[in-house]
């Protein structure tokens, strides 16, 4: 679970602009394609999803790495297995400047990324999913 309290993770949600999703999903049924059509209609985000796969989702281009984003984001929201994240990590930390904030899908929790995340200057969330945390401390 996220050690941060409400209020700081409200201040993140309102300090974000930019959020790529990393393992961004084209099916109905998968939770990154619930997040992703809840956050275009409701959040101020603009988002950026990211998958090697898929092209699209509904109207928006899928990316297939963080490295071809038009932005740097400020957030990296991530709905990737426990053995994936440190390379997500790498691919987040190759990006100049680093986004601010790193975001580990409800589930996800892995001391190591976070450790090697924070010491690069990233604030890190982890086990919480945006879009209930979104609805709940910013609403839509």
């Amino acid at each position: 679970m996220s050690t941060l309290n409400p209020t700081e993770l409200r201040g993140i949600l309102r300090d974000t602009r930019t959020v790529a999703v990393v393992g961004a999903s084209d099916k109905p049924a998968r939770p990154s394609n619930d997040v992703i059509e809840y956050l275009a209609r409701h959040s101020h985000f603009e988002l950026f999803p990211v998958n090697p796969t898929i092209s699209r989702i509904g109207e928006m281009t899928v990316y297939a790495a963080l490295a071809d984003l038009p932005v740097v984001p400020d957030m990296v929201d991530v709905f990737r297995r426990y053995e994936d994240l440190p390379a997500v990590l790498e691919e987040v930390l190759a990006l100049s400047p680093h986004p601010k904030y790193l975001w580990l899908q409800q589930g996800l929790w892995h001391p190591q990324v976070a450790e090697r995340a924070r010491a690069a200057g990233l604030t890190v969330v982890m086990d919480r999913c945006l879009k209930v945390d979104y609805a709940r401390l910013i609403g839509s």
